[in-house]
């Protein structure tokens, strides 16, 4: 959906983001942050509701937990989850209690939105009891995004270590600055790894998002070792990283496959231009050159475009913003309303969004609301989802899970 021409938008589109009245019927009612801008085709933002919503009930499964960031469950149901400032722990699904932080993990830079960031299991997980994170890292010359590799051994009485740890990737170069790190990993159906930053938010640097020889504002593609896939679509280009997958993204903290193993994710974008995109190799998604939205002073970010020859349009965007992080694709059958769907964190629109696909477009979407900043979102195995919160500033996490009330099974 390249960001190309004129953009379109009939009269009666306009008319539906200019009056309030015609809100009523989205899940979002409040009034848009950049009014003047119209989107590119039906339904690329303030998609419908569905024509029904499950009734979800919502319980605590953990609390008084610290700052969490993200969650994996293990194969036994346990919960794998990364703390901001720095600690791993395995939380039981029993109880919700948090096990001993685990040993061995590296030191984090977690001023501002640093962090222990994200964490995924190694495809193999079972027999390699192998582990990946990312996590801001600490540099002579500034800090950046890095991904680790390392073996998760557990020992008597709920310990557990980490072993063999290994620094497979740096985000570069690296910046003196506290924002705007990304950061998740998503393994592909062929074991490649998926690694989404962010570019650094200030304006000196987030033009980096646009140079193909800057590691800010990308998303990369590679090896469990850390290396680039041969058939990466820079690999050869004189400058450029090789790792590169895709550009022009500003802080992606979403990211999961579909159905089909295709990866998707969303960013956070200005104030009214969070993007819901399907990064495809090579691909171009503007920023910060070309984007809805419009700065957190009010003013047009750039010469305020959006769209521009040689970029792609996103699936979807939000104005004003949900904040997104963390999501999961949904294909289970204990809340069969949500199957083939994305659900969403929100910090900022406190819940879990669900977007109901049609293809590659946004049919319907739903918000459930929890109350909360939600900081992660995964899918159980018995088909629950479970959403992590955040307090911003500190600890006090819980891990909610969701299912369908029975009075509607």
């Amino acid at each position: 959906m390249p960001r190309t021409g004129t953009l379109f938008a009939s009269t009666i589109l306009a008319a539906v983001l200019a009056a309030p009245v015609a809100f009523a019927q989205t899940a979002e009612t409040k009034r848009p942050n950049a009014p003047s801008q119209t989107p590119a085709f039906e339904n690329q933002t303030r998609a419908p509701l569905p024509e029904a919503s499950p009734e979800i009930e919502v319980e605590t499964v953990a609390e008084d937990l610290p700052h969490l960031w993200s969650m994996e469950f293990l194969p036994d149901g346990r919960m794998l989850v990364t703390a901001k400032q720095g600690d791993m722990h395995i939380v039981s699904r029993e109880d919700g209690s948090a096990g001993p932080a685990i040993e061995g993990v590296p030191d984090v830079m977690s001023n501002g939105q640093g962090g222990l960031l994200d964490v995924a299991l190694a495809p193999d997980f079972e027999t390699s009891k192998m582990i990946y994170f990312s996590f801001s890292e600490s540099r002579e010359d500034g800090n950046g995004t890095s991904v680790a590799s390392a073996k998760l051994v557990e020992g008597d009485n709920g310990a557990a270590r980490l072993e063999d740890v290994n620094v497979i990737f740096q985000q570069m170069p690296s910046y003196d600055g506290n924002k705007h790190f990304g950061s998740r990993l998503v393994f592909g159906p062929e074991g490649e790894l998926y690694v989404t930053v962010g570019e650094r938010s200030d304006a000196e640097v987030r033009t980096g998002a646009q140079d193909l020889a800057s590691g800010f504002g990308k998303v990369f593609r590679i090896n469990t070792s850390g290396e680039a896939l041969d058939d990466n679509p820079f690999v050869g280009t004189d400058g450029a990283l090789p790792e590169i997958w895709s550009l022009g993204h500003r802080n992606v903290q979403a990211a999961a496959l579909d159905g089909d193993g295709r990866l998707w994710t969303i960013e956070h974008g200005p104030k009214g231009g969070d993007e819901l995109n399907r990064p495809e190799a090579g691909k171009n998604y503007g920023w910060p050159e070309v984007t809805y939205g419009v700065e957190y002073s009010g003013r047009a970010v750039g010469d305020g475009i959006t769209s521009q020859e040689g970029t792609e349009q996103p699936v979807y965007y939000w104005d004003p913003v949900i904040a997104p992080s963390g999501m999961a694709y949904y294909n289970a059958e204990a809340i069969p309303e949500w199957q083939n769907a994305f659900l969403v964190g929100g910090l900022v629109s406190r819940g879990i969004v669900v977007l109901h696909m049609e293809g590659d477009r946004v049919a319907h979407e739903e918000r459930v609301n929890l109350d909360a900043r939600i900081r992660d979102v995964k899918v159980a195995p018995d088909g629950s989802v479970f959403a992590v919160t955040e307090q911003r500033g500190g600890g006090g996490s819980t891990i909610l899970r969701l299912t369908k009330s029975d009075d509607q099974s």
